[in-house]
């Protein structure tokens, strides 16, 4: 609304309104100063233009003036005419005042002469007065203690405490101290005192540990942040900068009372005369119409006394259940039992949060028996998460083992205890649920805390002398111990941690009163404990525990209390014995109890301890680095992972030790499965080694900040079982031809070159490449490959595996290392992923063994490509025994003379005897490898049998028709036999085979057809191969002397 805007201006001249509202603000103000405008006009380059500009200005103000006169011309008449009348009558009163003065003046001359009588009556009606109010006072004191009964019957303990302390204040007083009757009072409000002493603390109390009426419902401490509520209020000014924790800055508001609301509490500023408790609701109701934006008082506050603690409660926006720890306290600041309180409440501390915890534990030991009955439940629980091979119990072995047994026997945990176990995740539920449980009881503890202290340091400094104000002592932590009764947040935060660290301790079956012990003793006796079989499986069964405990040394100690509390401490530990609990008994609830389920614990302690050193004042954030986390930490590398290392070292040991660890299966499937769950022939012991190192993995997922630890673990794992499967192999192929061959560098080089190596296993990465092979291809390499095989001279029986079940557990090792190898490449991506999530800078705490050396530490994929390695020199020495084993029997072939008499019907026994030997290891070896590596394995057979057959003929000395056919009768044998194969291809066998039998049928041509072939075929074989048909004596053809020449113009050499 503008400044000008109520003249009384015409329509018509509206304008003159707009140039007032133009004009500078600075003419306008109340105040106005002309010297700024004097000094503007005379340092003005345009004097005259800026006086005109006042001129003007002049000539608004004069018109609008003239417009106001013009409109109020009646008025201002009228106004003349009331203000000369107002005149007339203040004239007249002049006159009668004069007259009252003089009759005044006479009445005080009259009354002086009485004056010292009138103030005796005035003295005595004024002792009569006050001995009625303190008859009225006696009377009212003497109905307090009903009072105060009532209201503690009514929980108005707010209500009571005004009553008490004021009604205290007044028997102080001067003429009611020396009252006899009042004496029975003074006893019974003593007695009060204590009664509401005690019915605050017990209200404290219970809302301490959310059990009362008014408790919070406080987020889970999983939650964000966020669903905290936050409100921001004005707060009162406190004396002293005592440091607030979040939450309770974010709660408490303006209800965190300052001195003043403590002293109005106390005074006795108003009294009981003429008081009425419906005071409060009578102005609620007053103001009928806006109740819905007046703050409500709380209930508890509805009989009190208005002072400005109750208008403070009625303004402040806190939680309720804040405001009712505000209201308590405030009660036991007005009783002057702050430090009492403080000691009981250290004293009923931890025995309250034992008692809680084990309600809690009893309270789901019944839901879980209620929702799960049977005892075997969770036993039959299905793990997820990692593909557990364990967790397949009833898969059987074909040599009728159960898997889940044979793993049992070498596992140190059970499937309920694997890391996905149902014992972890009934750990991990319990303990979400106790730790969410302290979390909410602590914050209360937060917020009761710094209430005490403030109070307690409001009131020191109201009470203490100013000469001692300049006396500071060293250590405030300390006095604010001394003022509470030893009671503070961090002596809260570590009993309720002491607590947690005990269940914890049950749960992990650990000792923490026990000596200390050094970890590497405590490992080795670990170590020398070694359960039977039978006991492990019986432990399975009826879900037994370990019995080998782990002691540690780790006690939280509580801080002292003051001299004030120590009795009544001392008096509760005397009734109930110096801290001596039983168990929570969390086995209830807990399938199995012991060391490994420190997996599931860690990660609800490191949430708790989060959300802990959140809810911290500044002043205790330094309590949140020594606390439970940290003691778990030391426990995980102190004891659990040596322990760790300890069991699964000696599962592994166990698992490559045993003798049916490297022993194929009996009974394999009929066709062979790529997958484990369908029946993959993995060989037991390494089968039973990925297991181990899947839950070892396991538990660095649980643990991420110890990840690399327990990928070490894992890594030692497998270079033990690495060593162990390089022993199986070398003992199937030691001294062998195979093996010596595959390791000189010109074979190896050969092989490489061979484009059948594309079958040979590879990473992950590049699994999915295309392995097809073209058979122009692999000529040159293979014809390299079958001349240095035929070099090597007469092969002998007894460099060759003639025994087939090395040649399949040559087959299986390889199959289950390339298991291995691409288990470990997952393993190496999931640890990377969980070492993307560790903090680095944290030191490692690595357990030293005998085998550690200088050289650095192999990471997965090192191993992976060990095991890859290994699994390839297994299929390429089945390969070379295949093509050995070829030679061997062909070599007969050049020994031979093929001077038949008559059509034999079947072929020769060297070719019986190869096919017999290709189709049996095809049959044993088949259930236990893939098609593409069997098609490997006997691919070189027909490459190697075609060239031997040819280079045999160059042995020969004759052979007639009949040898001749011989010979094409044992090639369609062999073809049959190695088209009979799946894996192979049988087009390329039959290509090869018919290669070999057109080369023998050449030996049935006139050396003229011979001849006209070769000129047409000059490249079908090579020169030495056409010069040896001429060289060959077959009965019936005749070779000119001049055929050698000829065909040396047509092949020259």
């Amino acid at each position: 609304m503008g400044l000008f805007d109520g003249l009384p201006v015409p329509k018509d001249k509206q304008y003159l309104r707009e140039d007032l509202e133009n004009e500078n603000a600075s003419w306008t103000v109340a105040r106005f100063d002309s010297l700024p405008h004097v000094v503007h006009i005379l340092t003005s380059p345009d004097r005259d233009g800026e006086i005109q500009a006042l001129k003007d200005q002049s000539d608004i103000v004069e018109e609008v003036v003239d417009e106001v006169v013009q409109t109020y011309h009646g008025g201002f008449n009228r106004a003349i005419q009331n203000y000369s009348q107002i005149l007339r009558l203040f004239s007249e009163s002049t006159q009668s005042v004069g007259k009252l003065k003089v009759d005044l003046g006479n009445a005080k001359k009259v009354i002086s002469a009485r004056n010292k009588q009138l103030h005796q009556l005035w003295y005595r009606s004024m002792t009569l007065r006050h001995i009625i109010s303190l008859l009225d006072q006696i009377e009212n004191i003497a109905q307090v203690p009903t009072r105060i009964n009532k209201l503690i019957d009514d929980n108005q303990l707010y209500a009571a405490v005004q009553v008490h302390v004021q009604s205290a204040r007044m028997l102080e007083r001067e003429g009611l101290q020396t009252v006899g009757a009042l004496q029975d009072v003074r006893s019974e409000l003593a007695k009060l005192r204590g009664v509401l002493f005690y019915k605050v603390l017990e209200a404290l109390h219970a809302h301490l540990y959310n059990t009362g009426e008014y408790s919070s419902a406080t987020p889970s401490m999983l939650e964000k942040d966020d669903a905290i509520p936050t409100t921001t209020v004005s707060a009162f000014a406190m004396s002293n900068s005592q440091s607030l924790s979040r939450r309770t800055r974010l709660q408490k508001g303006d209800g965190h009372v300052g001195a003043s609301g403590f002293a109005s509490s106390v005074d006795g500023g108003s009294s009981y005369d003429g008081h009425d408790d419906d005071d409060i609701h009578d102005g609620a109701d007053n103001n009928g119409k806006d109740t819905k934006n007046v703050p409500r008082l709380p209930p508890w506050l509805s009989e009190s006394t208005p002072d400005e603690f109750v208008e403070t409660m009625r303004k402040s926006e806190s939680p309720i259940h804040v405001k009712y720890f505000q209201t308590m306290v405030e009660c036991l600041c007005m009783l002057d039992k702050v430090a009492a309180a403080g000691a009981i409440i250290c004293q009923r501390l931890r025995p309250t949060i034992h008692e809680i915890i084990t309600s809690k534990i009893k309270a789901q030991a019944e839901c879980v028996n209620s929702s799960r009955p049977g005892l075997g439940h969770a036993a039959r629980a299905t793990t997820t998460g990692l593909q557990y091979v364990k967790g397949q119990l009833h898969k059987e072995h074909k040599n009728g083992t159960s898997l889940a047994v044979s793993l049992m026997a070498v596992s140190p945990v059970t499937p309920v205890m694997a890391p996905m176990g149902a014992a972890q995740t009934a750990a991990k539920e319990l303990l979400d649920f106790i730790l969410d449980t302290i979390v909410r009881i602590f914050e209360n503890h937060v917020v009761v805390g710094e209430l005490l202290e403030s109070k307690s340091s409001q009131q020191a400094h109201m009470n203490a002398p100013k000469s001692n104000a300049s006396v500071t002592s060293g250590n405030p932590d300390f006095e604010a111990s001394q003022v509470t009764g030893g009671y503070t947040i961090g002596f809260s935060m570590t009993v309720l941690q002491s607590e947690c660290q005990q269940l914890i301790c049950e749960i992990l079956r650990a000792t923490p009163e026990a000596a200390s012990a050094d970890a590497a003793v405590q490992t080795a006796r670990l170590a020398s404990k070694t359960p039977s079989k039978e006991k492990r499986l019986k432990s399975f069964i009826n879900f037994g525990c370990r019995e080998d405990g782990l002691t540690f040394a780790f006690r939280f100690t509580d801080a002292s209390v003051s001299s004030q509390g120590a009795d009544l401490i001392r008096q509760g530990r005397t009734r109930k014995g110096q801290n001596a609990q039983e168990g929570y008994g969390s086995a209830s609830v807990l399938p199995e109890q012991g060391i490994y389920l420190t997996a599931s614990v860690y990660r609800p302690v490191l949430q708790f301890t989060d959300k802990i050193a959140s809810l911290l004042p500044e002043k205790y954030s330094q309590l949140g680095n020594d606390g439970l986390l940290a003691f778990l930490e030391n426990f995980v590398k102190d004891h659990f992972l040596p322990t760790m290392f300890v069991d699964y070292r000696k599962g592994v040991q166990q698992a490559i030790s045993s003798p049916a660890a490297f022993r194929p299966r009996a009974n394999p499937a009929a066709a062979y499965t790529p997958s484990v769950s369908k029946g993959r022939p993995i060989l037991q012991g390494l089968l039973t080694i990925d297991s181990l190192a899947k839950e070892v993995l396991g538990w660095a997922q649980a643990m991420p900040k110890f990840a690399g630890d327990l990928v070490k673990y894992v890594q030692t794992f497998l270079e033990r079982t690495y060593e162990r499967c390089r022993a199986a192999y070398t003992e199937a192929v030691l001294e062998k031809q195979s093996y010596i061959l595959i390791g000189r560098h010109d074979v190896e080089n050969l092989m490489r070159r061979d484009p059948a190596s594309a079958y040979l296993p590879t990473s992950l990465a590049n699994a999915n490449a295309d392995n097809h092979i073209s058979d122009a291809d692999t000529d040159g390499v293979e014809l390299e490959i079958s001349a240095l095989l035929m070099k090597l001279g007469p092969i002998k029986q007894e460099s060759l595996i003639r025994d087939n079940n090395k040649l399949v557990l040559l087959a299986s090792l390889s199959d289950s290392l390339e298991y291995i190898a691409d288990s470990i490449e997952r393993f190496g991506n999931a640890s990377a992923k969980a070492s993307d999530t560790t903090e680095f800078d944290v030191k490692r705490t690595s357990v030293h063994h005998k085998r550690s050396s200088s050289l650095p530490p192999k990471d997965l994929a090192a191993f992976a490509e060990d095991y890859r390695k290994l699994a390839i020199d297994c299929l390429k020495v089945l390969r070379v025994e295949m093509q050995l084993e070829t030679v061997f029997n062909i070599q007969v072939m050049a020994t031979r003379e093929y001077l038949e008499d008559q059509d034999a019907e079947e072929p020769d026994d060297y070719i019986i005897s190869l096919i017999t030997q290709i189709t049996r290891r095809d049959e044993v070896i088949a259930p236990f490898i893939a098609p593409d590596k069997r098609n490997y394995i006997f691919g070189g057979i027909c490459a190697v049998a075609s060239h031997a057959s040819i280079k045999a003929l160059a042995e020969m000395k004759h052979i007639n028709l009949f040898g001749v056919q011989q010979i094409c009768r044992n090639t369609i044998a062999l073809e049959q036999a190695l088209s009979a194969i799946p894996s192979i291809n049988s087009e390329s066998v039959r290509t090869r085979l018919d290669h070999v039998r057109t080369y023998y049928e050449l030996l049935n041509m006139p050396v003229e057809a011979l001849l006209a072939f070769i000129t047409e075929h000059d490249h079908l074989f090579t020169a030495i191969e056409y010069y040896t048909l001429l060289k060959v004596q077959v009965p019936g053809r005749d070779v000119p002397d001049d055929a050698k020449a000829r065909m040396a113009e047509i092949l020259p050499v």
